[in-house]
């Protein structure tokens, strides 16, 4: 038999119509398959790590499938902020790479097998949690083709490992007094005893299907800096740079958003100078900063430069000294917090005949 599935639907910022119809075309179709236990949260990226919502996910051992407006990425970082975490359930409707970009990927991925991530020392529990991004489809049938294909996939997994408790495990605990909100909710939701997510009373609504739950919670919009730490170094080279208190550090000594809160709305200055593309904000107009694939560390010739444009450090320290001002405070330029990547270019290699070129260029002033 079918292990049961648990699906959120994250619902988006927007009251755009079609999106909202979206959103519930799908919660429907969740809602009469077999063996899919569907709840609807707010967004997910304003969700609180103390919310009704962040409760209801962190009580879930079981597998995942999250729907979201947010890139797969940032869809799943947002989630290991919200002590969620699995192992990283490969969707089918990702975008594909041709065969250019991955022969670049593999290669980048080859450089950087020497760097130390911070999520190599991390615990995962073993479960899958699935990211997939409604934008992906117009139509709610094409997400459930790919549920369906997920469910074959798991039960084969199970299978193979030789039942349920070889493959299940619970995710990372919340506080007790966390759990006594959960345990006494105001929406009548309830933790299922195989670790999904099920109305607190087990009823069944028409033609067999079960009641899908929905958060009632209105979380505040919110601006704040998603952390990839599958791809983070811990370089430190984030709370050098960021002059509002934003990160911190654990007891690890691993750096982590500490004030989230504390970020200026509409400020991504910090992600343009991580090393590694690791910081995310989930809802900035740029697809490279809000998430979207792309590849771990610096291009080796910067185009934006050779047409003018100034470069990713140029910029944070311009965005951060119009938030400085905009706070009462002076602004620093480049004089503070500037990635230790750009104080040690003086100790570079010698310039090659490419670097020659593209001071060339620079000269032309094109």
């Amino acid at each position: 038999m079918a292990r049961r599935i648990s699906a959120v639907v994250s619902q988006g910022q927007s009251h755009n119509p079609r999106k909202r119809e979206l959103e519930e075309e799908l919660v429907t179709l969740l809602m009469m398959e077999p063996g899919i236990d569907a709840a609807v949260i707010p967004n997910l990226y304003d969700v609180k790590p103390d919310g009704t919502s962040a409760l209801a996910l962190q009580s879930v051992s079981g597998d995942v499938i999250v729907f979201s407006w947010l890139y797969e990425r940032a869809a799943r970082w947002t989630l290991d902020r919200l002590d969620v975490r699995g192992t990283e359930g490969v969707s089918t409707i990702n975008a594909e790479l041709d065969e250019d970009e991955e022969g670049d990927e593999s290669d980048e991925a080859a450089s950087d097998e020497e760097k130390s991530r911070v999520a190599d020392d991390r615990p995962v529990p073993k479960r899958k949690i699935y990211c997939l991004e409604l934008s992906a489809f117009e139509s709610a049938a094409d997400f459930m083709s790919e549920v369906r294909r997920i469910q074959k996939e798991l039960t084969t997994s199970v299978v193979s490992l030789g039942g349920l408790d070889d493959w299940v495990s619970p995710s990372a605990s919340p506080s007790p007094e966390a759990m006594e909100r959960f345990a006494n909710p105001t929406n009548d939701t309830a933790l299922a005893g195989n670790g999904t997510l099920q109305n607190g009373e087990g009823a069944n609504g028409s033609n067999g299907a079960v009641d899908v739950i929905r958060i009632d919670e209105a979380p505040d919009r919110r601006w704040y800096p998603v952390i990839d730490f599958g791809r983070c170094t811990n370089c430190m080279e984030c709370i050098d740079f960021c002059l509002f208190g934003v990160y911190g550090i654990d007891g690890a000594e691993t750096i982590l958003v500490e004030q989230p809160d504390n970020c200026r709305k509409g400020c991504p200055a910090c992600s343009r100078v991580c090393p590694e593309n690791a910081i995310i904000f989930p809802q900035h107009k740029s697809p490279a900063i809000a998430g979207a694939p792309a590849e771990v560390g610096t291009l080796k010739i910067d185009l934006s430069r050779l047409f003018g444009a100034p470069d990713a450090v140029e910029q944070a320290a311009r965005e951060r000294d119009e938030q400085l001002v905009l706070a009462g405070r002076d602004t620093v330029g480049l004089t503070v917090g500037i990635p230790k990547r750009q104080q040690e270019e003086g100790n570079a290699e010698p310039k090659d005949e490419l670097d020659d070129l593209i001071d060339g260029l620079d000269e032309l002033d094109i």
